[in-house]
């Protein structure tokens, strides 16, 4: 437990400096943009997709018969981390660092959608990809170190393509965290997603 708040007492601490330093980081970042990274980024955020993260967790948990009650938590929680990320956007309405012309901005990323509602803070990669941590870290301890790694390259890849300033993605990261705590402490209270399963089944059965 202390271990956990010392971790969240220094994410609060990056994000309160990266929010002096936001401009200049992501300056930074950008300038050591080179082909080989472009490449490397360009295939982490073609898998940070939401329907492949999506379809891959939901894949992992049918996978493994005593797992598969927590299908529903996860989609809630992938779910819940989706709609407080543009519940934020839209009343924080921060432009993306491209749109503000601190970085240029490559043009195969130019084709995505970047309407003026969907604002940089916070990053709803970020926290789509760490809401799942909590959830993962329990079932599959294995996949926790690997999962991190995954999240963390996928938040940094938003700062050096310019989309999201660093102070977004810790603050999406650790919101997205918290909201699969809250979910796993839900599901142990109320076993809403072992029920639903249980019915399920049993429907399918009929």
């Amino acid at each position: 437990m202390r271990k956990k708040v010392c971790v969240f007492l220094v994410i609060a601490a990056l994000i309160l400096i990266s929010f002096q330093y936001d401009y200049w980081i992501v300056k930074q970042i950008s300038s050591v943009r080179n082909g080989s990274l472009d490449n490397f980024f360009l295939g982490i955020t073609f898998i940070s997709s939401e329907v492949i993260i999506f379809l891959f967790l939901t894949s992992l948990f049918l996978w493994n018969e005593n797992k598969r009650k927590w299908i529903f938590p996860l989609w809630f929680t992938l779910f819940a981390s989706m709609i407080t990320s543009f519940i934020l956007k839209f009343l924080i309405q921060r432009p993306r660092p491209f749109q503000l012309g601190l970085v240029s901005i490559m043009p195969i990323l130019e084709r995505a959608s970047f309407s003026t509602w969907n604002f940089s803070f916070p990053s709803f990669q970020a926290m789509f990809v760490f809401s799942a941590v909590p959830i993962l870290s329990k079932e599959f301890p294995r996949l926790k170190k690997f999962w991190l790694v995954l999240a963390i390259l996928i938040g940094f890849s938003r700062v050096y393509f310019g989309l999201h300033f660093l102070s977004d993605v810790l603050t999406g990261g650790l919101i997205g965290y918290f909201i699969g705590i809250w979910i796993i402490k839900l599901e142990k209270e109320e076993k809403f997603g072992e029920e639903i399963l249980k019915r399920l089944i049993k429907f399918i059965k009929k």
